[in-house]
This record gives structure tokens, sequence and C-alpha cells, in this order.
């Protein structure tokens, strides 16, 4: 039985299907709604159209919970029921900060997939995630290329590509698809403490926000990260072009003066572009 989720998946997987390559995927789970819901879909789409040829799921326990070994053999369970093949890494130094955690999981997604020649991660975020990235970014005093970061494509400095198709999913929606299909939803406790920021976010400052201040505060975000990623894509654009333009033929130097012609945001962006660059040549 397909519903106007698996439409709205395939439509997103297609779209991605045209210009990029899925012959090898790795994807990354938890356990939660977000991972089920993407298994489940991944598992329809593969079984009506066979293009996604080799499946892994991978899952990284940081050993944060006391029922974590329950919760891997919970997953081992639904990935062999989808005659499937999961891969397990334990964290053995358990790090508590959200950023070192999330970093080192990226470490080990892209490691992983490097050895084992894949061509493609791909993930459960949605759009709850956009909207508290977004958040995280800017208390952070970030810039249109933080508050846009997270995106449905992205490529890692490996050429990796990392791809998210749940983003343009809301958690109510997900929610919705797992009670449909009775997914078994490993509950986590750790969703629901508040030292983290991400839940502080969920459990307390959006639902105060959507109370006292503004209704419907996420579809409002969604919209102005949408338009804030046009934004800075066309920054993004007309400052490579000016460094190309800009950039000396042999010496690690820029044209000054053409350079001080162009506005201020475009200046700034030219020079982020040559200093990146050039850490990498050298």
């Amino acid at each position: 039985m397909e519903t106007y989720l698996h439409t709205k998946f395939y439509d997103t997987i297609n779209k991605l299907l045209k210009n990029n390559s899925f012959a090898s995927t790795l994807i990354a789970i938890s356990g939660g709604q977000d991972s089920l819901c993407l298994t489940k879909l991944v598992k329809d789409f593969n079984d009506k159209h066979h293009l996604l040829p080799r499946l892994t799921y991978i899952y990284i326990d940081h050993q944060w919970r006391k029922d974590s070994r329950s919760q891997i053999k919970h997953l081992i369970n639904i990935i062999k029921k989808n005659k499937q093949k999961i891969i397990i890494y334990q964290i053995k130094q358990i790090v508590k900060s959200e950023i070192q955690a999330r970093q080192l999981r990226y470490k080990i997604l892209i490691k992983h997939a490097i050895l084992n020649k894949y061509s493609t991660i791909m993930t459960a975020h949605t759009e709850t995630d956009k909207i508290e990235t977004f958040w995280l970014q800017i208390f952070k005093g970030t810039s249109l290329d933080g508050i846009t970061s997270l995106n449905k494509k992205r490529k890692s400095s490996s050429k990796i590509c990392i791809y998210r198709p749940l983003l343009n999913f809301t958690r109510s929606e997900i929610c919705w698809f797992c009670r449909k299909f009775y997914l078994p939803i490993w509950s986590d406790i750790t969703n629901y403490q508040h030292t983290t920021h991400r839940n502080r976010l969920r459990n307390e400052l959006i639902p105060y926000i959507n109370r006292y201040f503004s209704r419907n505060i996420e579809k409002k975000l969604i919209k102005f990260i949408a338009t804030s990623s046009l934004d800075n894509e066309y920054i993004k654009q007309n400052a490579i072009k000016l460094y190309l333009k800009s950039r000396h033929k042999i010496s690690v130097a820029l044209n000054f003066n053409l350079l001080r012609e162009q506005h201020i945001a475009l200046q700034i962006r030219t020079l982020q572009i040559f200093f990146f660059i050039t850490q990498i040549k050298h």
C-alpha cells in the first residue's frame, strides 16, 4: 500500500537519480521514527524500481544509554527482516558534546564509505532538523551559509555525496507514517533530556514561540530558509566567477584593483574561496 509520502519520497529520489549515482549506498539510521520511516520508504522504492542495487545500513552507538545493546538487537532484527545488511559501530570513549558527537559520526560514516567503496551516504534528517540547525547556527552568530547549511545534497571533501531525502518531511507526517505501518520505533529517553540544545529547542523554545509570538513558526522559517538559500547560492556563484576572474595565473594572488570594485559581500566571499583553496593546495 502506497501513501502520499511514498509519492513525495519517490519524486525526491527520482530527481536525485537523474544526475547522481546510487549504485552503492550507505544509510545511516538510529532506530527512531525518522530512521524507520526512511528504511520503509527505501525498501518500498527499491522493491518497486530496483534502482538501489547495493544498500547497507549503518548505526553508530555512542553508548549514552543503558539500553543501547537492546536497541542494537532491535535494529538488527528490523534490517534482517528487510533482507539487508547492517554495520554497527560502538564508540568506546563516550563523547558528551553534541558537536563532537556529530563530527565523530560523520567521520566514521565517510571513512567507512571510503574503505568499502560506497559512493553515497543517506541520512534521515527532516524539516525539523533543518529548523533546529537554523536556530543553532543563529545562536553562534552565523552567516547565510550557516543557516542554509542543511541541504538535500552535499559533497564531502572525499567526493562522497551525502543525501537527505526526508528534508521536506515534517515531524507530524513521519509520525503519521510510522503509525500507519506500525513501525517498531525505539523510544529514546535521551530525546526528552534538556541537557542538549536540540532537545531544548524542540521541546521548549519552539513551542514557546508558537504559543506566545508567532503561530506556525516552523512553516515561516522553512520559507525564510528557502529564500535565504536562493540568495546564498546567487552570491556564491558570483563569488566563484569573481575568484576565477581575479586570481593570478601563476602566483598565489588576487587582482586587488578588480576585487575592490565589487560589493563588499562578494569581496568577503571571494577571499574565503581564495584562502580555502590556498590552504588545500599548501
